[in-house]
């Protein structure tokens, strides 16, 4: 029986991937979390020492915060154990780390679990890449109250999707936070729009905009179980996979 071990286990994601995990016949060998060392969450005990954690487990999942990041890659190359990151809020230093890590145990980092995400970033990569840059781009995210970055990390995931398909760097072509006399939209560029309220799950519309016509591609997610899902099932496929980098689209086989 495959052993998950969470990393951010007391948050709302690491309780949902328990439940899921449960439910398919998996066994959760713990977690970790700001939660003090003992506490138990149903059937699942909290500790704090990652490493621990990692060596009673077959793979780790990650849903925790940035800041952690560091210890829970180190915990996971000395006991050799493949981990998915779905932690978003990443910072460039951030994928400078889970890089090193790749390179001695399978990492699978991504901004959202969802299967639908992920097919909908392979769809936008694929408008981007058949439309001119005269069809503007415009990425649409509304999530709930207590989400704590902007934009979110599937925001982020498919605006990278957009650019890839249209062979720009993210960085050099984004546009964000408009507010007050910007001046005119700069041809080519992908603008972020953040809303945040109530208790949604996760909100995202891809706009391509052209004189005349638009064409809008979505997800909604109604829970956080297709993200659980989906992280159960991209940590499943990571067993067995060779040392190195991967996203959700190598668990879809795109």
């Amino acid at each position: 029986m495959t052993k998950i071990g969470l990393f951010g286990a007391a948050g709302r994601m690491g309780r949902a991937i328990a439940q899921v995990a449960t439910e398919a016949g998996l066994k959760i060998s713990g977690g970790t979390d700001r939660a003090s060392s003992g506490e138990i969450l149903p059937g699942l005990a909290i500790t704090s020492d990652p490493l621990a954690l990692a060596e009673q487990s077959d793979v780790l999942i990650d849903f925790s915060v940035p800041g952690a990041l560091s210890n829970h890659l180190d915990a996971c190359i000395a006991a050799k154990k493949p981990i998915l990151i779905g932690t978003t809020g990443l910072e460039p230093v951030h994928h400078g780390l889970i890089d090193e890590a790749a390179r001695l145990i399978p990492v699978l980092q991504t901004g959202n679990t969802s299967l639908g995400v992920n097919l909908l970033a392979a769809l936008v990569e694929q408008a981007a890449s058949r439309l001119g840059d005269d069809w503007d781009i415009e990425i649409v995210e509304m999530h709930h109250r207590h989400k704590v970055d902007a934009p979110s990390g599937t925001a982020l995931l498919l605006g990278e999707a957009a650019a890839r398909g249209r062979a720009i760097n993210l960085s050099d072509h984004s546009e964000r936070g408009r507010d007050g006399i910007t001046g005119a939209r700069a041809q080519g560029a992908i603008g972020f729009a953040a809303l945040r309220g109530g208790s949604v799950a996760g909100d995202h519309q891809v706009i391509f905009a052209a004189d005349g016509e638009r064409i809008e591609l979505g997800h909604r997610a109604e829970s956080r179980i297709i993200f659980a899902r989906g992280a159960v099932k991209g940590a499943s496929w990571l067993l067995g996979q060779a040392p190195g980098r991967y996203d959700m689209k190598a668990v879809l086989g795109l």
